[in-house]
């Protein structure tokens, strides 16, 4: 069933509930009971139907893919925490997946606003790795969490923004940063040689490629966009999209390994 028609069958059912319950107000119980069943009803059209979309937005969903032969994974042994981080840890500049999708690039809208973030973004360091390993965020605090239980230590290699260099112990399970410029910032643990990571702070709605190269940005003004794809080893490429309200657009991207 359509997420309208589920709304119009339920808010038709909450009427016809808060009439029943008009005609048993007299009867002790029965109103408060018919009040209650309009609550539950309520709040399972919120569960199903979720955050309102503007009527004006649309999404832009694709894929990033490589072309050409990436460099290989390096091996990495590991000589410290080995009961967290484990004996080896694979590092790849080019993470690439099935059919040649391109891993942790950034899609961002270059001449749109976001809106504002439902909550707080975080970066965890889990396994001796930053999760996730690119991190897209608006202006603003993010979250730099500790779920290893072993001394981390961030450092941030940023330019527009203030640079961190901050030791994160094992008992400080969350340090609050901020990150008020856009920038692709540098992440790394000092700790801990093979962790890195990119913080990717914007103010153009954006998202971060999954180990298949696929994404999907929601909440676009409709209209005609420069779609531009970002990737700290293979660089930058734009397409122009043309988003329709409550559609989804289609655009893919294939950037060329470095030889």
């Amino acid at each position: 069933m359509h997420e309208q028609d589920y709304a119009k069958e339920t808010l038709a059912y909450i009427r016809q509930t808060m009439e029943s319950a008009s005609t048993f107000t007299a009867v002790s119980g029965w109103g408060l009971m018919a009040v209650g069943a309009i609550g539950l009803v309520a709040a399972g059209l919120v569960w199903r139907t979720g955050t309102p979309t503007d009527p004006a937005m649309g999404t832009i969903v694709g894929e990033v893919k490589v072309s050409g032969t990436a460099p290989a994974p390096k091996t990495v042994k590991v000589n410290k925490d080995t009961e967290v981080c484990g004996a080896e840890k694979k590092v790849a500049e080019v993470a690439v997946g099935p059919g040649n999708g391109l891993a942790n690039a950034v899609v961002s809208v270059a001449d749109a606003k976001a809106a504002k973030a439902a909550k707080k973004p975080a970066i965890d360091q889990k396994g001796c790795e930053f999760r996730p390993e690119v991190l897209v965020m608006a202006p603003g605090e993010v979250d730099i969490l500790n779920s290893d239980g072993v001394l981390h230590n961030i450092h941030t290699f940023s330019t527009a923004n203030p640079a961190i260099n901050k030791a994160q112990p094992k008992f400080k399970k969350t340090m609050t940063e901020k990150f008020e410029k856009p920038e692709a910032i540098k992440i790394q643990c000092d700790a801990h040689s093979w962790m890195h990571g990119w913080i990717f702070v914007t103010e153009n709605p954006a998202a971060a490629t999954d180990e298949k190269g696929s994404f999907k940005i929601e909440n676009v003004p409709a209209g005609k966009h420069k779609v531009e794809v970002w990737h700290p080893t293979l660089g930058k490429q734009s397409k122009e999209v043309e988003v329709k309200p409550g559609q989804e657009a289609k655009v893919s991207f294939e950037l060329a390994a470095k030889k």
